[in-house]
């Protein structure tokens, strides 16, 4: 097994909050010793310098689109159901090579930004298809990337599953929504099964799940079946539950619950069940949640770009929920940058009230976007620590940059100062995949050359889809803020009521 010794930097603790100068052997792709410096290493071991660099746990991105890659920036005042809305404009006529171009984009600014490992849902329509799902794994592998793979599926359109939206629209936007109707819930779920059954990727590192897109998205059976096929498979599941008011209202109107009693009278919650978002949650959701060893995904900066709410990640710690921070797609938060996220996720905290106790401390935040996000992932055995017998996912920032001039306290600044400017180098499993700021394993010309020549390909083939959510926004628009309007038993805005 081949060696590698990284020397002179300075391992960041985040439990104890103390970075003190130390080296790493790392033996293949794991991490074999930690000392001090002067570490005693084979001779033939590579060595990395680490001079005045700063040294962390890869950050875990709990929750991303790869879908949503190419439509960075193409919208501004958008709900979360005007976000809906607009899918067949943002990512509609995506050929092959643009599945494992977006994926690729996300995964090449996500390492560029500190972040080796990311919990993936991706949507293909009118269903997944084992090639496509293949091809978002495969741009992960050749980025170097950890991610694990959930193929987004649902019985029922955006349309279908909010009460009453469909018979709000006139006649011929209906006739044009039918079209946009996905494939039968059989067909999608052995679809689904087909990729799980034929997965031929490392599960060490690039690993599949099931993410039934949100809960009244889908039937009853449906949600069952995805159930049975992770249960099969041995795979996580991962929903959007609650994300917004309208989210929340449907619950109560469909079931006469909140959605999460309700998946939890289907027998969804456990271990390896992940809550996208859960701002509407309430607190006996979350303990459900926690009782049942679920994680939640916390997307400050999305939940705010949505206006979706403001989370409350200090009641799902409370809870014991596992709390891991995601950037969610790039289409609806406009980057991948989980520092960003981190700061977002400190501040969202701050601003809810005025007993300063109940904030998230940088500590906590820090640890949701490392060890708690590995977790969701199922990689909690192996990545988000820098531990003796953990895989050798590491981040070097400079410590000459201005974020850490001068270098006071590690974890705050690594969640208040660092910005994504200060990385160096990145490993993943003992590999470097950034180095002096630079991507070794992708031709980022070439990149951009496909980017460009896609984005005005997509932008000429989405023109007739860009006038349907034109005509829709109106409509959508009024109808679903209105239903939003409707008294609700939490409150997660940043304003007062109306």
């Amino acid at each position: 097994m081949p060696y590698t010794i990284i020397r002179g930097g300075r391992v960041l603790d985040i439990d104890k909050g103390t970075a003190e100068p130390r080296d790493i052997l790392i033996r293949d792709d794991t991490i074999a010793e930690i000392g001090a410096p002067g570490l005693a290493a084979p001779e033939d071991a590579t060595v990395v310098s680490a001079e005045r660099k700063l040294i962390h746990p890869g950050l875990v991105n709990a929750h991303t689109h790869a879908h949503g890659n190419l439509a960075k920036g193409m919208g501004d005042r958008w709900t979360l159901e005007l976000l809906l809305t607009a899918a067949p404009w943002l990512t509609g006529h995506g050929t092959q090579d643009d599945i494992h171009l977006t994926a690729q984009v996300g995964a090449v600014e996500m390492v560029l930004k500190g972040c080796t490992a990311a919990y993936d849902l991706f949507v293909e329509f009118p269903l997944p298809t084992r090639d496509g799902i293949g091809l978002v794994a495969s741009a992960y592998q050749e980025v170097g990337m950890r991610a694990v793979v959930a193929p987004m599926i649902a019985d029922r359109t955006f349309f279908e599953a909010i009460p009453g939206l469909m018979d709000a629209l006139p006649d011929a936007l209906q006739e044009r929504v039918k079209a946009l109707r996905l494939a039968p819930g059989e067909a999608t779920l052995a679809a689904a099964r087909a990729a799980l059954a034929d997965w031929s990727f490392d599960r060490g590192r690039v690993r599949p799940a099931i993410a039934p897109t949100i809960p009244h998205h889908c039937s009853d059976e449906f949600i069952r079946g995805c159930a049975a096929l992770a249960r099969d498979f041995g795979v996580g599941l991962h929903s959007h539950v609650a994300e917004s008011k309208v989210q929340a209202l449907a619950g109560i109107k469909l079931y006469g619950k909140t959605l999460t009693a309700h998946l939890d009278e289907l027998g969804i919650l456990g271990p390896d069940f992940t809550v996208a978002h859960g701002v509407w949650l309430d607190n006996d959701d979350m303990k459900r949640l926690g009782d049942r060893g679920a994680s939640i995904a916390h997307n400050p900066g999305s939940n705010m770009r949505l206006g979706a709410g403001l989370a409350d990640s200090r009641a799902m710690l409370d809870a014991g929920v596992n709390l891991g921070i995601g950037t969610d797609g790039a289409n609806c938060s406009d980057n991948q940058n989980m520092y960003e996220a981190m700061r977002l996720a400190s501040f969202v905290s701050k601003v809810q009230g005025p007993e300063w106790r109940r904030w998230m401390t940088t500590r906590e935040v820090a640890l949701a976007a490392t060890q708690g996000g590995a977790r969701a992932l199922g990689f909690g055995d192996r990545i988000g620590h820098i531990a003796r017998g953990y895989q050798a996912d590491l981040v070097l920032l400079d410590l000459d940059h201005p974020n850490w001039l001068p270098f006071n306290n590690p974890v705050n600044q690594l969640v208040h100062s660092e910005d994504g400017n200060a990385v160096h180098s990145v490993m993943i499993a003992g590999r470097l995949v950034v180095e002096n700021r630079r991507v070794l394993t992708v031709d980022m010309e070439r990149l951009r050359t496909r980017v460009e020549a896609a984005r005005e390909r997509l932008a000429g083939a989405n023109a007739d889809n860009r006038g349907l959510y034109e005509a829709l926004e109106p409509v959508v628009g009024s109808y679903c803020p209105g239903l939003a309007r409707t008294p609700y038993h939490v409150h997660r805005y940043g304003a007062r009521p109306e």
